[in-house]
This record gives C-alpha cells, structure tokens and sequence, in this order.
C-alpha cells in the first residue's frame, strides 16, 4: 500500500532510506527487521493490551529504540508482520500463500493481539482436523507377450490399467516359415494409499494371457 505522501514508499517490502514529509503525528513508521511499514496510531491502537498499542503512547514506559529516519526499530520477522499488520487494519486474518500459520501466531503472540491470537489457533484448529488428502501410488508391471497377442493384450487392460511403453525384445520363436518377436508391455494403474488383494489382482482374462515377471513401485 502507497504512502498518501508522494516521497515515501511503504509496505512494499522495500528500504527507505530517506523520508521528507511534513510531519504527521497520526503516522507512525516501523522498521521490522529491516522492513519498514507505514501506518497509523489508530491502526496499532485496535488491541489496548499489544506492545504496538504501548509502542505508540507519547507517555509509555515502553523504551524502543529509532533508526536515523526515526522508524521505530523492532527486531521480528517482516514477512510475518505484514498479516499482523493487515489484521489491524480492517479486522481479518489473511495469510499468504507459503505463509504458516504457527509463524503468525508466534508474532500475534510477540505483539499480544488477543483477537488475533484466537484467530489464528482456530484457523490451525481447522486446518489440522481436516481429513488429509489419500495419497497415490503407481504400479508398474511388466507383461510378457508374444507379437501376434498384442491385440488380445490390449482388450484386456481393464480395471483402469493404462498403457505405457512397448519394448521388443526381439525374434524368440519361429512358427512355420515365419518368426515371431516378442514384446515386452509396461502398465501402470493409479491407487489410493492401502492397496488390497482385489484391486491388486489383473483379470482373469489377463492372467490367462500374459506372464507377468515383474512388478514396480514408484
């Protein structure tokens, strides 16, 4: 977010080294772990009880020390402060993408946001019980047949085996005047994470067809 002074660039992730605007006791700038941010006292006003509620009474006993722009210097993660920050500012919990939630309640924690302390347990609370998603696994297998079964092979993939790869492995055997080559088949089929005896099994029709010699797991 923009500073309303056209000097001054806040927010953003960037380093202001210099900041020329008339003064404005209503703002206030932090330098979070090298971050700065520009706000409001009534922002960091919204919890009576934080250390920014503290931070920012002309009267407070609480000592914190300014850089030579006179931010207030406060040695806590920026990435984090920027929810925290946000949170203050219009009431909801909103965490990026590649955030955790347990880093924002470490820093609600650091500030003492009581609303936003209970926020974030809840939103780890619902994250936790939700059911996890089943993990896959391929199986890999390797059938064995003869040039003229490749058809009758192919009708017979079923209960969601998938074709991957034909290999020859050359002329095996000769009928008449003809010889034949033989092939090597790769099938995979996708399962959830427990595999039982059933959906393990080929078909009949399958197992009468090929011989399977090897099975792969990835």
């Amino acid at each position: 977010m923009a500073s309303p002074m056209n000097d001054c660039q806040v927010d953003g992730g960037e380093t202001i080294n210099s900041c020329n605007m008339r003064t404005n006791n209503q703002w206030v700038r932090l330098n979070v772990g090298g971050t700065y941010f520009l706000t409001t006292k009534t922002t960091l006003c919204r919890d009576p009880n934080s250390f920014l509620f503290r931070l920012c009474q002309e009267d407070s006993e609480l000592i914190s020390d300014r850089d030579d722009t006179g931010a207030y210097l406060v040695d806590r993660d920026p990435t984090y402060f920027s929810p925290v920050l946000n949170y203050l500012r219009h009431g909801k919990l909103v965490i990026d993408n590649g955030l955790a939630e347990e880093g924002v309640l470490e820093e609600a924690e650091f500030y003492n946001i009581t609303e936003l302390i209970r926020l974030t347990k809840e939103r780890i609370c619902q994250r936790d019980s939700r059911p996890q998603k089943e993990a896959r696994k391929h199986v890999f297998r390797v059938l064995q047949c003869h040039e003229d079964e490749l058809t009758q092979m192919v009708s017979t993939l079923s209960d969601g085996w998938k074709f991957e790869q034909l290999i020859n492995i050359g002329s095996q055997y000769t009928y008449g005047h003809d010889e034949h080559a033989e092939f090597l088949c790769v099938v995979s089929r996708e399962y959830g994470a427990t595999l039982n005896s059933v959906e393990s099994e080929p078909t009949d029709r399958a197992k009468a067809s090929f011989s399977c010699f090897t099975m792969c797991w990835f």
